[in-house]
Order: C-alpha cells, then structure tokens, then sequence
C-alpha cells in the first residue's frame, strides 16, 4: 500500500469519526427508537440475542407534554424532569418555567435511583444502604418505568416544595408515557 492509499483512508476514516458523510446526525440517532437488538457469538457456538427496550420518540413527546399540563395542575409547580434509560443515558430533559438550578440534579439522581432499584424513590426513604451510593437520592420525586417488570428507565422529577407533588407528576408522566 503506498503511503497515498494510506493518507486518504485516514482521511476518509477520520471524516467517517467526524460524522461529515451522510449528514449531522449519528448512527445512535438513526437507529430505530422503539427497540435495540444486540447479537453476538463466539466461534461458531450460536448467537445470544437480548433485546434492550428503550422509550420510543413519542413516548417522550408524550411525557414532555405530561411534564407541564401536570406541573401546572399540581399547582403551577416550576420543576425539572429527567428521564434516564437503565444504561444510564439521559433521553431527555425538561424544564418549566422558574424552575431553580437545583432542580436539574435533583430530578437526574431520583430518575438514576429508580431505574437502578426499579422502585419509586419514595419506597427507598429509609433505606440506609442506598443513600450511601453516589448519585442516588431517596427523596420521592423518581419512578421507575417498567417492561414486563423489569426497569428500562427512570422518571426522575425536582423542584416541588413536596416530593410528594414531585411523585405525583412523575407518576402522571408514567401513565403518559404508557399510553
């Protein structure tokens, strides 16, 4: 291979990394929303395939628009929403108006502590053990979204003067999303 060949594959490789072909999106971002598969298998002994479930697009819009019709009818709440998929990405983000700075992290610790525990952060209070993991928070506020029982996401809700108003959001959310 001449150092030519050798120089344009690198170019073309780093313009690949860089994401210049084929639009500004990403290949995670084309990937179908509803359902990942990942399949592998070592020499010849079959492939295991484990299907991931993730929130599909529309579940979020539906949750967006959750967020604030229930924010507002909890009493106009000025609040932050996070939800985490269990691999611990963040799908999204919302923000009412007003809501304080502190509402971001609050929100991302209860959505991290229920799809972790795949239980609503308010079953968790007295638990001892889990407050002493980083990130988690045990103050109602998070819930777990489920399929077939097991937790594929969290809901985590912050910035109500109540968790119990935080909760009961989260929870309109859930039922949004279930939709």
């Amino acid at each position: 291979m001449s150092i030519r060949h050798f120089i344009g594959g690198a170019i073309a490789l780093g313009a690949v990394a860089a994401g210049t072909f084929g639009g500004a999106g990403t290949a995670y971002a084309a990937a179908p929303a509803a359902a990942v598969t990942v399949h592998g298998g070592h020499g010849g002994h079959g492939s295991a395939t484990a299907p991931e479930r993730v929130l599909s697009n529309s579940a979020l819009v539906r949750a967006s628009k959750a967020l604030v019709h229930s924010a507002r009818r909890h009493g106009n709440q000025h609040v932050t929403m996070v939800i985490m998929e269990r691999a611990g990405t963040i799908r999204l983000v919302v923000r009412t108006r007003k809501a304080g700075p502190q509402t971001y992290e609050s929100a991302k610790r209860k959505a991290y502590t229920a799809v972790a525990f795949g239980q609503p952060t308010s079953a968790l209070t007295g638990n001892e053990t889990i407050k002493q993991i980083p990130g988690t928070l045990v103050l109602p506020g998070g819930v777990p979204v489920k399929y077939k029982g097991f937790p594929i996401a969290g809901i985590g809700v912050g910035g109500a003067p109540d968790g119990r108003i935080d909760e009961a959001i989260a929870n309109d959310v859930l039922a949004a999303i279930g939709r």
